[in-house]
């Protein structure tokens, strides 16, 4: 390493700017962790989601099939009270 013999570079400044590097690496390390624990809970999270909305589409009533029997049902009492019974 050249340095400028105008400004000598001083070892207690070395050992300085060596641990401001370190606490700045370990700071970035831990905010990592973090994210990929957020990350990690969020997949989770989401999958647990998606189960319960698999399993509310499998119980639902078939709103298709209701709605057809409902009008077939109105239609047999219709014929039922025209005929007169």
């Amino acid at each position: 390493m050249t340095t400028d013999p105008e400004h000598p570079v001083v070892p207690e400044e070395l050992a300085e700017l060596r641990r401001v590097f370190e606490v700045g690496l370990t700071r970035i390390d831990g905010q990592l962790a973090l994210l990929a624990h957020r990350d990690d809970q969020t997949a989770k999270d989401q999958d647990d989601l998606s189960a319960r909305i698999k399993a509310l589409e499998h119980t639902r009533w078939p709103l298709p099939a209701v709605a057809a029997l409902t009008a077939v049902g109105a239609l047999a009492i219709a014929v039922w009270q025209a005929l007169g019974h």
